[in-house]
C-alpha cells in the first residue's frame, strides 16, 4: 500500500509497480509492519543509499552539502511529483553510468533476501532517534580520522 497524497488514506499498489510491490514483503520479514512504515527511517536510509550511489559516481562531499543547502532553501515540493524526479533522475543517472537500473534492483533485492538476520542485527544495534545508520565511534581530542 502507498499513500495518497492529500488525503493520507492508503490506496492500491498497481502491477505498475512490480519492484515495489517486490519490497514490500522483505520490509515486512526484515523489519515487521512498524519500522517498514516509519517514515523518518525511511527518509534517512534513501538519503543514505542515494548519498551512497552518487559517491560511487564521482560526487564528492562538497558537492553533496551545496545541493542539500540548495534543496532546503527552497519551498517543499508535492511528494509524488519529487517521486517522479527520482525515478527519471535515477535512470538518468544509470544511462549515463552505464548501469541497469532494473537489473541493479533486483540483484540487490536478491542479496538482501539472504541477509535478513544481519539486516535485523544491525537495526538493533543502530542508535535510538537517530539518522545514521551506525553508532560513531568517538575520537580522543586532537587525534584526526
Amino acid at each position: 500500500m502507498i499513500n495518497n497524497e492529500q488525503h493520507n488514506t492508503p490506496v492500491s499498489v498497481t502491477p505498475t509497480d512490480s519492484f515495489q510491490s517486490c519490497v514490500q514483503p522483505w520490509m515486512m520479514a526484515c523489519f515487521g509492519a512498524k519500522i517498514s512504515a516509519d517514515g523518518a527511517e525511511r527518509n534517512h536510509r534513501f538519503l543514505e543509499e542515494s548519498l551512497e550511489l552518487v559517491q560511487a559516481c564521482g560526487c564528492t562531499a562538497s558537492e553533496a552539502h551545496q545541493l542539500v543547502d540548495y534543496v532546503y532553501g527552497r519551498p517543499v515540493g508535492e511528494r509524488a511529483q519529487e517521486v517522479g524526479g527520482v525515478m527519471v533522475t535515477l535512470a538518468a543517472l544509470c544511462l549515463a553510468q552505464g548501469l541497469d537500473m532494473q537489473a541493479a534492483g533486483e540483484m540487490e533485492l536478491a542479496r538482501i533476501w539472504t541477509k535478513v538476520e544481519a539486516i535485523r542485527a544491525k537495526q538493533a544495534a543502530k542508535p535510538k532517534h537517530s539518522p545514521l545508520p551506525a553508532a560513531i565511534p568517538q575520537m580522543a581530542p586532537g587525534s584526526t580520522p
